[in-house]
């Protein structure tokens, strides 16, 4: 480290400083104080997990103990209470940490414990952010977005709307649904016209009529894995670029999704949908050694529901979009049609109706805070 302005050491001023141990804020420590930690978890028995080394495991013929690292934040969950008591006496001897007992908040998300599963939820998170725009008092919506429509040249500021983008990005850890309306927000960035500030109080009108809403976590004694994937083709007007999206399921507990632009342009629908089907393969392959790791076993091969349009054209594609073709070889993926009426990921590639919108934000667990209250914890 250099020497600290005000005691340069006058004999030696080119020396820098040997440091016995990290300073809070130097880019090092987060490393430095996660060696630590790690070493110890280690040393008590934890095996690192293989694709998140934030995550824990400890396994024994009695006890199932996982523990997730967030920088200083620290969750542990096990089937023995007795065994987390010992291990926080363990931490606390080794480290100054506090313990805040059951899970009710963690990074600003609310977690509500009921009779048969969690409910994580963002309403204070919300409602500071409805204050915090001046949006306390509106209108609410029952969608996010509306079709497009002419936009105008007026440009405005856009200092606000990134800020209020920003506070929206983090809201879609509990609302999947509303992550296309806010990814396709984040695209106008440089040029923001009026018509793009409106469709951002669009979304918060909507928050403003479902601030107790979150997602839903009910206990599978026996959950599948799926993922349905689709791609809206040349859903861009400027680029005719597509939209691909999946969302994947745990029994009924949807635990991952995703929205985003292709990298590529193509110039059928079978090319479109062979990307979404293996962004959405690399996916549930990761989940399935996530699961491995963990003390849970699938009963068989996740499922994949798409609906591709096949044609002689397909030869064309790109090798990297026959992973999944590989995956079902090995029956490590079963793919499965579903028909685009029944095709859950709609909601993450284009605005949609009323009464659609409302019937898939349900089908991914979307539930009132009150409704879970009223069932008892």
């Amino acid at each position: 480290m250099e020497q600290p302005p005000g005691f340069v050491n006058l004999d030696t001023p080119n020396h820098v400083c040997l440091l016995k141990k990290s300073i809070y804020r130097l880019k090092q420590v987060s490393h430095a104080w996660f060696d630590r930690l790690s070493t110890f978890l280690l040393h008590l028995g934890f095996l690192c997990n293989t694709v998140d080394s934030s995550l824990f495991i400890l396994k024994t013929s009695s006890v199932a103990t996982l523990i997730l690292i967030y920088v200083e934040d620290i969750l542990v969950t096990s089937n023995n209470d007795i065994f987390i008591t010992n291990l926080v006496q363990q931490l606390r001897r080794e480290f100054a940490i506090k313990d805040l007992g059951t899970l009710h908040y963690f990074l600003g998300i609310e977690f509500i414990c009921f009779k048969d599963g969690l409910l994580l939820t963002l309403q204070k998170y919300i409602n500071d952010l409805l204050s915090k725009t001046k949006m306390l008092g509106c209108k609410a919506m029952a969608t996010t977005q509306e079709k497009p429509s002419s936009s105008d040249n007026i440009i405005v500021d856009v200092s606000e709307f990134r800020s209020i983008v920003g506070a929206l990005q983090y809201l879609t850890f509990t609302r999947p649904y509303i992550t296309h309306a806010v990814n396709h927000a984040c695209q106008h960035f440089t040029k923001l016209t009026v018509t793009d500030l409106k469709a951002v109080k669009r979304i918060l009108r909507y928050l403003k009529g479902t601030q107790n809403w979150g997602l839903r976590y009910i206990y599978n004694i026996y959950p599948s894995l799926y993922g349905f994937s689709h791609a809206d083709r040349a859903s861009c007007p400027i680029t005719r670029g597509s939209t691909t999206c999946y969302c994947v399921f745990l029994g009924a507990n949807c635990i991952s999704w995703s929205s985003k632009k292709q990298f590529v342009v193509v110039c059928s629908s079978t090319k479109v949908e062979y990307p979404s089907m293996a962004h959405t393969g690399v996916e549930l392959t990761w989940i399935t050694y996530l699961f491995h790791d963990t003390c849970s076993s699938l009963p068989h091969a996740p499922q994949l529901f798409c609906d591709p349009m096949f044609h002689v054209c397909k030869e064309h594609i790109e090798l990297d979009y026959h992973f999944v073709r590989q995956k079902v070889a090995i029956r490590g993926i079963v793919t499965r049609y579903i028909s685009t009426s029944s095709q859950l990921v709609n909601v993450f590639t284009k605005p949609l109706a009323n009464d659609f919108f409302s019937q898939i934000s349900q089908q991914v667990r979307r539930v009132s805070k009150s409704t879970c209250q009223l069932k008892g914890a």
